[in-house]
């Protein structure tokens, strides 16, 4: 009980909502000084999004939450999610480029002894 004696908050979630709000303004800064613009080929609605204090706002959330998920397994554990994710995502691409390389060629052949 030191952290109440000594006037402390000791409430975790005071501390996250904190660290949204300045991270949100370090973005804000940031997209202030910078002018940081958007790529060329995004839509409409995608442009609008990401200059809203929503779009921030759920960065940090998801990022948040991730956080909170790594910090309470066990580090053997989070290692393997995270390395099963980054392994995962290019096996599944391949994957599908493979399908769609025969899928591509079955056309062809098609198309050529018609």
């Amino acid at each position: 009980m030191v952290g109440s004696r000594d006037g402390w908050d000791l409430d975790s979630d005071r501390v996250d909502e904190d660290m949204i709000i300045l991270r949100k303004r370090i973005h804000e800064i940031r997209i202030t000084e910078e002018s940081i613009s958007e790529p060329s080929g995004w839509m409409e609605w995608e442009k609008e999004y990401y200059m809203t204090a929503a779009y921030a706002s759920d960065v940090y959330e998801l990022v948040g939450l991730l956080q909170r998920f790594l910090m309470n397994t066990r580090p053997s554990l989070a290692i393997g999610t995270v390395l099963l994710v980054l392994l995962s995502v290019p096996t599944s691409l391949g994957f599908l480029l493979h399908r769609l390389l025969i899928a591509l060629g079955s056309m062809l052949s098609a198309l050529h002894t018609s």
